[in-house]
């Protein structure tokens, strides 16, 4: 990969999302456990490029995020958070069709809304900044012939067999870190140490950028679509007085070839909508729900280092991370999905002391919203919608 801030996600005239490599179905599809691994590194101003890998041995797909402008971005690609709410609910169609194939329940038609809430407190120049999260809004649509209480059985099964819902659910508040500067692993501090072994700096294990495994495959994965939110963008302040509320909506639906159409938005005036792909039949036509999710920890976690070292005017270039995020999926007996604690490998290059890079990593950490949320056990609210009738009973 690239590591100069020169380059940007557009310069090769490449979609914003592929597929980079070809793999096999991953266990989590049945139960299994796997591991979804991010290889990312930051571009110019708050560009970023990954390589998402759906499982050990399963396809690998390049994406893009950028912010929009009120952080002072390009406004090109997805923002991390929508990346976050799209895996959501591409995971939890997966979760809701393959179960409706098991029991013997038609659905005619499935769509779902997601509503994110996020807040921030504190400030980026201080060091006191801090990223928040609250239980999530989920409305579940679905169109059957089956009676109403087989529909709510279904999706009540459906987000247990979830690891994107058990990732919500669960309180994990041992993420791990590595830190490696100018090349050099280092002790971290502040927060927990990995004890994996030292990943791979992504920057030499790419040896240039990464590129579609096919020329003509599909261009549609990811895609801006031309809506934008009323009104006209306001700067983010680095100093919050109170609570920065941040609200992250997404809407969907279940296609026939089995892929998740999600249109996704930040709730603020002037934000664009972009459309993510993915993929709910195991069929490796786009990336799995898992892998746009783990893919928003990730590039949330990126912005939050660039809005600090921009706000201290930082001497610290080329940063690059590797992420594991370990799920174990939900299986027919019953028995839940699992979510366990991310461990994030952070590369950082540049003439500040040790220290300044062990300070960033840190105050990233506690700022980036979505590693709040993996900290915070939220139980979706969630409503059933079956043939246009709402169940007070599964709110």
């Amino acid at each position: 990969m690239d590591p100069t801030l020169t380059d940007t996600i557009d310069r090769r005239g490449d979609p914003l999302a592929f597929k980079l490599r070809q793999g096999s179905p991953s266990p989590l599809s049945q139960g299994g456990r796997d591991i979804i691994k991010v290889e990312a590194r930051q571009m110019a101003l708050h560009q970023k490029e990954a390589v998402i890998t759906d499982g050990a041995e399963s396809s690998a797909w390049r994406v893009t995020s950028d912010e929009g402008k009120h952080l002072k971005g390009t406004d090109l690609a997805p923002f991390p958070l929508g990346f976050f709410n799209a895996g959501i609910q591409v995971d939890l169609a997966q979760q809701i069709r393959r179960l409706a194939a098991e029991r013997g329940i038609a659905v005619d038609a499935l769509s779902l809304a997601v509503v994110n809430h996020y807040w921030l407190t504190g400030s980026f120049i201080h060091g006191t900044g801090e990223g928040h999260a609250e239980t999530p809004d989920i409305d579940v649509r679905i169109e059957s012939p089956a009676p109403t209480s087989d529909i709510e059985a279904l999706v009540h099964a459906a987000t247990d067999a979830s690891p994107a819902i058990a990732f919500l659910r669960a309180a994990l508040t041992t993420n791990s870190f590595a830190l490696y500067i100018n090349g050099r692993r280092r002790q971290v501090e502040g927060t927990e140490n990995s004890t994996a072994p030292d990943a791979g700096d992504p920057y030499r294990t790419y040896k240039s950028a990464p590129r579609p495994l096919d020329p003509k495959g599909r261009a549609d994965l990811v895609v801006k679509t031309g809506v934008s939110e009323d009104g006209q963008s306001a700067p983010a302040q680095a100093t919050i007085a109170g609570k920065q509320l941040r609200n992250i909506f997404g809407e969907s639906r279940l296609l026939s070839d089995g892929l998740v159409e999600v249109d996704t938005w930040l709730g603020m005036a002037g934000a664009s909508h972009f459309r993510i792909l993915g993929d709910a039949a195991g069929a490796s036509a786009a990336p799995s729900g898992l892998a746009l999710f783990a893919a928003g920890i990730a590039f949330c976690y990126m912005t939050q280092l660039a809005r600090y070292i921009e706000n201290m005017k930082l001497a610290i270039n080329g940063v690059r991370l590797v992420q594991f995020t370990p799920f174990q999926g939900g299986a027919k007996d019953g028995t839940k999905a699992v979510a366990e604690p991310i461990d994030t490998h952070l590369f950082l290059n540049g003439e500040a002391p040790d220290e300044t890079h062990l300070k960033l990593l840190t105050v990233a950490a506690r700022t980036c919203y979505l590693h709040a949320a993996s900290k915070t056990p939220t139980d979706p609210k969630l409503r059933i919608i079956h043939n246009g009738r709402p169940d007070a009973r599964a709110a």
